[in-house]
């Protein structure tokens, strides 16, 4: 089920990510062991495709 950006960068920093600044849209994300993500930020929800890369990149779910 699709969500918005806000509950994705939640549920990556409950999972160990810290965000690395950057300029621009997205934020990035940086787990200790090297996994890393950007998030779309805007008010609209994320596509699924979008959100099933980021799964497929953190592990998270």
């Amino acid at each position: 089920m699709p969500m918005k950006a806000a509950k994705m960068i939640r549920k990556l920093i409950k999972a160990g990510f810290v965000e690395v600044p950057k300029k621009g849209g997205h934020r990035k994300f940086v787990h200790p062991d090297g996994r890393m993500t950007e998030v779309p930020m805007h008010s609209k929800e994320l596509t699924p495709y979008t959100q099933d890369k980021i799964f497929k990149q953190t592990g998270v779910k």
